[in-house]
């Protein structure tokens, strides 16, 4: 009679171990998190002080306070603070749109500047202001208007199947390109003097911020970031497939959808106000990851890091070289090569596979 054999039993689960664990990756997401946004305090502070005309501590804080000082409640006040106001709040708005694609659909090149949805709100300001001649405020808005409208064609183009994600992020490109094709004959058939206007605002840049542009990305910013603060868990969870979301208990379609609106938004008004600053919305999210470590949301890292990477691209443009540069010509450069091995590395693990 053969011996029956029995499964030695499942020693325990190290719980102590596993909270260990936990406590430590908590602690660290929280020591990095705090890391960053020290850093972009000591940012905005650095734009405030820095400049042609260097003002007293004590000059700049009263300014910012609300008092009246000569000189420097010119350009502090009404240079100074809207550009590093503007900075933040637009990194803030890329690094958390950024990051929402990339989470939502399982893929580091899949962020609006890559997908093509900045590329329809850039064409939309070429127009208006080259062809049209329209005012800036109106420019902001059709502008805005377009890069919803251009996110709207490619996520409906995108759907159905199993792979949405991928035919997403492909016809994003190709929808990217046209645009971009569209902006070159504009600017190509423009006349002299409405081509420095333009490729200004191409390029991203944060010259000639005024408050009066800030309201509607303010708004933007402090309505739509905690709506997806507060669907970060579902966005975790669609990270993991629809049909493990939905074994979770998510609703995934309306999760879906209104991440996707409040990204495409956020992108949006950003690049309403400061032009397509490149690569932040791509960088944000992976550069947060490694800084915060496994485990929990990237929303606020990402979105405290975009701000940290569009107010140091701007310092650097600003005062790093003789001839001033846009923040987006800054960011361009760095985010390049990185764009570069990303594309190299998923190829070799395409082929590989």
């Amino acid at each position: 009679m053969s011996a029956v054999l029995t499964p030695a039993p499942v020693p325990a689960a190290p719980l102590d171990a596993i909270r260990a664990g936990r406590r430590r990756r908590g602690l660290r997401r929280a020591v990095a998190t705090a890391a960053l946004a020290v850093l972009l305090v000591a940012l905005m502070a650095a734009m405030l002080l820095l400049g042609r005309t260097i003002y007293p501590v004590s000059d700049v804080v009263a300014v910012v306070l609300g008092a009246d000082i000569p000189g420097a409640s010119f350009t502090v006040g009404g240079l100074r603070i809207p550009r590093a106001l503007t900075g933040a709040l637009a990194g803030i708005a890329f690094g958390v749109a950024g990051t929402t694609f990339q989470t939502m659909l399982r893929n580091p090149l899949a962020s609006p500047d890559v997908i093509g949805i900045t590329s329809g709100a850039s064409a939309a300001a070429v127009v208006a202001l080259i062809v049209l001649h329209w005012s800036s405020g109106a420019t902001i808005v059709l502008a805005l208007v377009a890069g919803i409208g251009t996110a709207a064609v490619i996520y409906a183009a995108a759907r159905g199947g199993e792979s949405t994600g991928g035919r997403l992020i492909l016809i994003g490109i190709g929808v990217g390109a046209m645009l971009d094709a569209v902006v070159s004959f504009v600017i190509s058939r423009a006349a002299e003097w409405d081509v420095p206007v333009a490729m200004r605002w191409l390029t991203g840049s944060l010259n000639g911020a005024a408050m009066s542009d800030l309201p509607p990305l303010a708004i933007a910013v402090a309505v739509l970031v905690p709506l997806v603060l507060v669907l970060s868990r579902d966005l975790r969870a669609l990270e993991l497939g629809d049909a493990s979301a939905t074994a979770l208990g998510v609703r995934v379609d309306r999760s879906r959808i209104l991440l996707i609106l409040a990204a495409v938004a956020l992108a949006c008004f950003a690049t309403a106000t400061t032009g397509p600053i490149a690569f932040v919305a791509f960088l944000a999210g992976p550069i947060a990851a490694r800084i915060v470590g496994p485990g929990g949301s990237l929303v606020l890292p990402a979105g405290l890091f975009g701000a940290c990477l569009v107010l140091g691209a701007d310092l650097i443009g600003q005062f790093a070289f003789d001839t001033k540069f846009p923040v987006g010509v800054v960011t361009g450069i760095l985010g390049a090569p990185y764009l570069l091995y990303l594309l190299i590395r998923t190829s070799r693990l395409g082929g590989s596979s």
